[in-house]
């Protein structure tokens, strides 16, 4: 995942020149020197300590791309020692540890956000601003699908609730921010389907209660093999006057109720207008971007850490609606 963010960092004139990677931090010492080789890095100290790294280096902020057992410990230790974080997702692994980041966060007035560059695609942006104008009326219902059979290797196939905690949160998130509404509980069945080469939770089907009565499902599988839909999923936006789908990728097709008498009025199509903003659709690149301009300016970014928490209690109030068998209430956690 480090080479996305390196490739968002050097191709995006305005990051190359404000940010300058002075040190990589590994456990393997020689997958820094490789990452180093490969983006030219050649004054960056390179070690396995990220506290001595930061000291020798001075450093002003750290991206944090580990593994999410790893991140209170590195979250804790960059904070600690003066530095802006940028991190990963999950923010953490429990709502503990996610309040205890965002408390000393605050603590020592650095920020602290979250990459969730997902919904800083010109998709994610282009429902949101549909939204937000009222084409389709009052927001009823988001509801995603999402089936995929990526056959990584390495860590997430040894994880516990991979698809929750390594993938939904990314259609959780955005269906958030697309809505702008409050998830209140959520009832979750999760499975490992046979066949699967995950050890865990490989597929979950999830129904939100949000705010205002919206509902937002959830429907996935990271071990369906055959035709796939897009990484972004596939999205089917209701409202009071019409509806949305979009592929995840190139199209879209918007709606309003027709004029046709009889049992079934008819629709006109709608245009779906363009972002209103075309630099926050750039992915890595306007996440860092965004970053950056909050650690100039002190205005939170969009993706801090105190509202991402949201994100983050929908992902583990699904997980454990799934071992329990029982609807979540997780409208009093993230808050």
């Amino acid at each position: 995942m480090s080479k996305g963010w390196l490739r968002a960092i050097t191709s995006t004139p305005t990051l190359a020149e404000s940010i300058q990677i002075v040190g990589l931090v590994d456990l393997n010492r020689a997958t820094a020197e490789s990452l180093a080789q490969e983006f030219s890095l050649d004054g960056a100290v390179i070690g396995s300590d990220l506290a001595e790294v930061i000291a020798a280096t001075k450093a002003d902020l750290v991206f944090d791309i580990v593994i999410p057992a790893a991140r209170f410990g590195v979250v804790s230790t960059a904070l600690k020692a003066g530095c802006h974080v940028l991190s990963e997702k999950p923010m953490a692994t429990s709502l503990a540890e996610g309040a205890a980041l965002i408390e000393l966060a605050a603590k020592t007035g650095k920020v602290h956000a979250i990459i969730q560059n997902r919904r800083f695609i010109s998709g994610i942006r282009r429902m949101r601003r549909l939204v937000e104008e009222g084409a389709i009326g009052d927001l009823t219902g988001v509801h995603c699908d999402f089936f995929l059979g990526p056959h990584f290797g390495g860590f997430r196939e040894e994880m516990d609730n991979v698809l929750l905690l390594d993938m939904a949160i990314h259609t959780f998130d955005a269906a958030r921010f697309v809505s702008g509404k409050v998830p209140l509980s959520v009832y979750c069945l999760e499975k490992n389907p046979v066949g699967s080469w995950y050890k865990h939770g490989a597929s979950a089907h999830a129904l939100f209660d949000f705010s205002d009565d919206v509902v937002f499902s959830y429907r996935g599988s990271w071990c369906a093999e055959g035709r796939r839909t897009s990484w972004e999923s596939e999205w089917r936006l209701t409202g009071s006057k019409g509806m949305l789908t979009w592929d995840g990728e190139d199209s879209f097709e918007a709606a309003v109720a027709g004029n046709e008498p009889g049992l079934l009025h008819g629709f006109m199509p709608i245009e779906v207008p363009e972002p209103k903003h075309e630099e926050e659709t750039h992915g890595h690149a306007s996440v860092i971007a965004s970053f950056i301009e909050a650690i100039k300016t002190g205005k939170p970014p969009e993706t801090a850490s105190s509202d991402n928490i949201r994100s983050l209690a929908m992902v583990l109030g699904a997980i454990e609606s799934a071992k329990t068998g029982r609807r979540v209430d997780i409208s009093a956690q993230g808050q």
